[in-house]
């Protein structure tokens, strides 16, 4: 028998051929999927969708049936909310924007779902994301993109530990999303043209600061003043929870051509708008320091930083001025440097490390 492997199958087609790439390596394979809604009315969780709705697990049980592996699902309620979704709350009533899919990926796909794993006696977890997992010459692991630019997904996974990614599989990141679809067809796989999942999983509606209202009670910071940088009020927002930097959209200020968001002031209860130019950073600080490919950061070094998941990145120097800060000085100024998000840096294909945007 070869080694157990814990697979998190969502019910997608990604989850679902890594399961089935692994048990072609001959590993014994179990498929889990997390319960992680919140709601116990069954419409509420189907009405939730993604990998949060009842139909994912349904999906992910089919696809086991096919595969010919057990399933299960695990129970990770309490630390979704309390790592995912208080977490996402609490950073927008702040002023920033989090991106709750990291603190996901970080305490509850890896941390709590290693942790149960492991007390089933896996020797791994696996995941369908599109990325790679290498040790380098220095003895550490990291994150490696994907053979597939347009899929790569390793900027939501900038946080995993040495430990996490030691007991970690990703198998489809070998692999363009083409031929993981038609791997799936082939062997009969019932996720082989599901759609991919594009929205944040416990908010598929998209309107976030309805989320933010419900899970307050209505207690949420009202009405204040859009202001310039210096002070000049232009006029009155909805509040803070419905912008973030960057936004051009939905501000209904009349000012006679296009403006932006150019940041949030939580204690003043003020959004400031300012012209296009006023978007762009020269640079940035981040706090809550993750390393990857590297132990630490002793001196400046040439990176590449991405400071969203869409963003190609820009080349800068990173040094550290702090025991928990560090300093990226761009070559090109980037839009939309936004607080709460994460910037992750590359070295080559390798991701090197990443920490939260301070600012």
């Amino acid at each position: 028998m070869g080694k157990r492997v814990v697979v998190g199958m969502s019910g997608g087609v990604d989850s679902s051929v890594a399961a089935l790439l692994l048990k072609r390596q001959g590993y014994e394979v179990i498929g889990v999927t997390m319960q992680i809604w919140q709601e116990e009315s069954r419409e509420a969780v189907e009405d939730a969708g993604g990998c949060c709705g009842l139909s994912a697990v349904e999906d992910a049980r089919r696809a086991a049936q096919c595969l010919g592996i057990p399933h299960y699902v695990m129970n990770f309620r309490e630390e979704f909310k309390r790592y995912v979704m208080d977490y996402f709350t609490e950073e927008y009533l702040r002023g920033r924007t989090p991106n709750p899919c990291i603190a996901c990926n970080r305490y509850v796909k890896w941390e709590a779902l290693l942790y149960k794993s492991l007390g089933l006696g896996a020797d791994y977890i696996a995941t369908g994301h599109y990325a790679r997992i290498e040790r380098l010459k220095n003895g550490r692991f990291a994150i490696r993109n994907s053979v597939t630019a347009a899929k790569d997904q390793t900027y939501a996974l900038y946080s995993l530990t040495q430990e996490q990614l030691a007991r970690t599989l990703m198998p489809v990141g070998d692999y363009p999303k083409e031929e993981i679809r038609r791997m799936a067809q082939e062997a009969g796989l019932p996720s082989a043209h599901k759609k991919d999942s594009q929205e944040i999983c416990f908010i598929p509606d998209h309107d976030y600061a309805a989320f933010i209202e419900r899970e307050r009670g209505g207690q949420v910071p009202g009405p204040g003043d859009f202001v310039t940088a210096d002070g000049r009020v232009l006029g009155r927002h909805r509040g803070i929870i419905h912008y973030t930097v960057g936004q051009r959209k939905g501000l209904n200020l009349s000012l006679g051509h296009p403006v932006f968001v150019t940041a949030i002031r939580p204690e003043r209860n003020e959004v400031v708008i300012g012209e296009n130019e006023d978007v762009f950073s020269s640079q940035l600080s981040c706090s809550s320091l993750c390393f990857m490919a590297e132990a630490d950061l002793r001196e400046p070094k040439r990176a590449r930083a991405k400071i969203r998941y869409s963003h190609r990145g820009e080349e800068c120097t990173i040094e550290r001025v702090g025991e928990d800060r560090l300093r990226c000085a761009f070559d090109r100024p980037v839009r939309a440097v936004t607080p709460g998000q994460a910037v992750v840096f590359y070295e080559g294909e390798y991701v090197l490390g990443g920490g939260i945007i301070e600012g």
